[in-house]
């Protein structure tokens, strides 16, 4: 097997993950990494059939390498976390919410939310595309479905930052993230128990309000289950559109005739969407572990490992894209994988797709001129998350 180094914890992976994650689709498809323990596939192939066999890729010992090597992993009934039957039973409570039908009915909304957070930076020369915006308004949305309290939402969104934060070469969060992620829960246990004795119309009084059938007849939620997926929901909510918006715009201000279609013709927007989907994974891999041996390009995986499947890397994949490092939105998409696949394909994908496309309509009508400081900047490190915490921009608005 070639020798490459693939370190998804550096500031390199962060960085520019792309030209490793060629070596290891051309030199060790199959990858192993004895330091911290995991394997990973990264050919488009491989990490589609991976993902449609969750009965050898299990999800049910955690996503996250942290907890994937976690011999006391217990997964507290959280959707990701599980595998059928379990897995079907409760994303059945949770899934009308998000069908491609009832999110479109949220489309008024959602753009009143991105339209009052652009107009706190209406008229200013410079702002932050991420830190004034993108990281606001995905999580005001995420919780009016969940029914969090207004003055609550944005401190929602710092917890969950703050959880999925990791230090340079440590899969593990740091002791801020701990406490972080252990409030978190508190506080949504906390809010499920008030939506018991006053529920809403909201998703966390659905699911407290919930029977699933079982073979003793049905059973319900307890708060303990309804809290860890509210936790969930509230960071996955938030953080993939801020990280998909983010990376959007520096890939405009980047490559500026390709923006150029976008201000020309507004129905462009959903397929430059699935482009930054693609280009710039605002998650570059699911975790998974096996519950058999996986023979792979002449490769054993064995049984009761960990292994990513690295979507960032299967996306810019020459086999499956026509020369994929070249950002064009007008490009003819594959099966997409940005937002997983398979029985764990994000439950939430519709959702981040209407609040990306109001984003950018919004940004294109209000800037349709911008440039990226690109001294400044910032990208996060985080546990399986990519993208920007900083984006400053230049900007000469037309309205």
């Amino acid at each position: 097997m070639a020798a490459v180094d693939f370190d998804p914890f550096s500031p390199g992976f962060f960085e520019d993950p792309y030209p490793v994650y060629r070596m290891l689709r051309d030199a060790a498809p199959v990858y192993h990494n004895p330091r911290y323990g995991f394997w990973a596939l990264s050919r488009f192939d491989d990490v589609l059939a991976a993902h449609q066999d969750w009965r050898t890729f299990s999800s049910a010992h955690g996503v996250t390498l942290h907890d994937l090597c976690n011999p006391d992993f217990r997964s507290s009934g959280i959707l990701i976390y599980l595998d059928p039957p379990e897995h079907e039973r409760l994303r059945k409570l949770v899934s009308k919410v998000f069908t491609p039908r009832a999110v479109a009915g949220l489309e008024p909304a959602i753009r009143a939310i991105v339209r009052r957070t652009l107009d706190r930076v209406a008229g200013a020369r410079r702002f932050d595309a991420v830190a004034d915006f993108a990281a606001l308004f995905p999580v005001e949305v995420i919780s009016v479905l969940l029914g969090v309290p207004a003055a609550d939402r944005q401190a929602v969104r710092l917890r969950a930052d703050l959880a999925l934060h990791r230090e340079p070469h440590d899969p593990a969060p740091t002791a801020a993230g701990i406490e972080a992620a252990i409030e978190q829960f508190r506080y949504f246990l906390a809010l499920v128990e008030d939506k018991r004795r006053h529920p809403g119309d909201d998703l966390i009084s659905r699911l407290c309000a919930a029977e699933l059938p079982d073979s003793q007849g049905t059973q319900r939620l307890s708060d303990v289950e309804i809290a860890s997926f509210a936790s969930l929901l509230g960071a996955a909510g938030s953080e993939t559109v801020t990280k998909l918006v983010g990376n959007g715009v520096v890939l405009f201000h980047r490559h500026r005739g390709e923006w150029a279609k976008v201000v020309a013709d507004p129905a462009a927007i959903p397929r430059a969407v699935e482009e930054i989907l693609r280009y710039w994974a605002p998650s570059q891999y699911q975790g998974r572990f096996t519950t058999a041996a996986a023979h792979i390009h002449g490769v054993t995986i064995p049984a009761g490992v960990p292994v990513l499947l690295l979507t960032g890397a299967a996306s810019r994949d020459e086999r499956a894209y026509p020369d994929p490092d070249r950002f064009d939105i007008d490009r003819r998409q594959q099966i997409p994988l940005g937002f997983g696949y398979g029985i764990h394909s994000c439950l939430g994908a519709a959702l981040a797709r209407l609040e990306s496309r109001i984003a950018f309509e919004e940004l294109r009508e209000r800037y349709p001129r911008f440039a990226v400081e690109e001294g400044g900047l910032r990208r996060v490190q985080m546990s399986n998350v990519a993208g920007f915490s900083h984006v400053p921009v230049l900007a000469e608005g037309s309205t």
